[in-house]
């Protein structure tokens, strides 16, 4: 499915069974509204929002920080003090930001433009979907979503609801890596020829220890951090550190997400969709095997290897034995992209020691190619976050909109479904169902802990 049919199908009938909040932006009053700035909230302080999300964004001129929320009270607080600081840091002295433990109240401010959510995988749709419905447009860091219905509900609405949606997709933005958008352009005009297949590197996570049962922290309301998923006693490590804002154990528990497949391979997957003008679909034959913990608190998978194809007959291979990056290989030489040696956060799968370049060729005059005013140009978008406050400015879409988003999360879904399902399972991405097989079909959705999920914000 490309985009112009997607658009299409999701633009009719399901659109009239909303009942849309009449709720104006303060941006779109122009600059005689009492601020004309985005006024932002931000869902979930972490060490995501703290080192990425939030610096990125607050640095542009047009955006104040105005409300933060989170489960945890002390790291809402934390979040309060923190854009505060970086505020007058930076010349905006005396913004007075509004602390919540429950995002859905801090939605009620009919004040804030837009919303940043950077919480666990297991709370990405819901409170995308809910942000939508109030008329904020959303920054949503990836993965798109827990599962694939979930994906399907929160591309909808956010698609019905004609919200600014950017997907925090970080290589498809010219800062601070082009090389990804450079390679991709070469690969869409045929500088390596016919494109036929793809190989993309990503580690597996290790397993760890079985871990007691803890008393629940107060400044934390567990029983909504858990969300959706089932109940399970409280554990440190199976949440978040409480004295500070390193790795989180949850990363690694199934329950809340399927481990390095979607946390990396939604930016290498989505890279290779770009490359391959696929990002309105997905393959349609895939195969995998991965290694589980057979015990202890983490239980998502380790090593592992997957093997896919499309439907324009490009095969893809992912594995931890690739170099982690994207490596498309055509008819005519090959093209390696990676993010070199630079990292976002400490944890992210770099091996130190270990020199990846960040754009590589089989023929160095491959990188040198320009491309004609009639070839392909794919959108040169800045840094991922201030081409979303473009785009909430100009009401156009962003590099990254809710539908590539949930392909590209899609696609490491069907790779994770294939980890546990034996055989070769075929995908129709177009109803996103696997053909003549129950078994992986039953894993495309989760029971949904009332009262929360995507469910019930339907």
């Amino acid at each position: 499915m490309q985009r112009r049919s997607f658009l299409k199908k999701t633009t009719g009938a399901a659109v009239s069974t909303l009942i849309l909040p009449t709720i104006i932006p303060s941006h779109v009053l122009g600059k005689t509204a009492p601020s004309n700035k985005i006024r932002i909230g931000q869902i979930g302080f972490g060490r995501i929002a703290m080192s990425h999300d939030l610096p990125e964004t607050l640095k542009n001129e047009i955006a104040m920080g105005v409300a933060v929320a989170d489960v945890d009270i002390n790291r809402a607080k934390q979040g309060k003090a923190w854009i505060e600081k970086f505020h007058a840091d930076h010349g905006k002295s005396g913004v007075d930001v509004a602390v919540y433990q429950d995002y859905r109240e801090m939605l009620q401010d009919k004040s804030i433009d837009a919303v940043i959510i950077s919480t666990p995988d297991h709370w990405h749709a819901q409170p995308a979907m809910e942000a939508a419905l109030a008329g904020k447009d959303i920054y949503l860091q990836k993965p798109a979503s827990l599962t694939i219905a979930e994906g399907r509900q929160m591309s909808d609405i956010v698609h019905q609801t004609g919200q600014i949606f950017q997907q925090g997709s970080q290589q498809r933005g010219t800062s601070p890596w082009p090389q990804f958008h450079r390679a991709c352009e070469l690969v869409r005009n045929g500088r390596i020829g016919t494109l036929k297949n793809v190989q993309i590197g990503l580690p597996g996570d290790p397993g760890g220890n079985e871990e007691s049962p803890m008393h629940v922290p107060d400044n934390l309301n567990y029983e909504m951090w858990l969300g959706s998923t089932p109940y399970k006693y409280y554990t440190e490590k199976r949440v978040h550190p409480q004295n500070d804002f390193s790795r989180p154990g949850w990363l690694r528990c199934e329950q809340f997400g399927a481990g390095m497949i979607t946390g990396w391979g939604a930016h290498h997957l989505d890279t290779a969709h770009w490359a391959m003008g696929t990002e309105y679909t997905g393959p349609i034959e895939i195969e995998a095997e991965a290694s589980f913990p057979q015990s202890g608190l983490w239980n998502v998978h380790g090593d592992f290897k997957v093997h896919a194809k499309y439907a324009n007959g490009v095969s893809m291979e992912i594995s931890g034995t690739f170099p982690n990056g994207v490596r498309f290989e055509g008819s005519e030489g090959w093209i390696f992209v990676s993010r070199g040696n630079v990292a976002v956060t400490s944890s992210d799968p770099t091996k130190p020691g270990t020199e990846l370049k960040a754009l590589d060729a089989s023929d160095p005059k491959i990188l040198k190619s320009e491309i004609g005013p009639h070839e392909i140009h794919l959108y040169k978008a800045p840094e991922q976050h201030e081409d979303w406050l473009n785009a909430i400015q100009s009401r156009k879409t962003p590099v990254a909109p809710a539908e590539v988003g949930h392909r590209s999360c899609s696609a490491c879904l069907v790779s994770h479904i294939a980890m546990k399902v034996p055989g070769k399972l075929h995908w129709n991405p177009d109803r996103e169902k696997f053909i003549d097989n129950d078994s992986a079909n039953e894993m495309l959705s989760r029971p949904q802990r009332f009262p929360f999920g995507t469910d019930y914000v339907l």
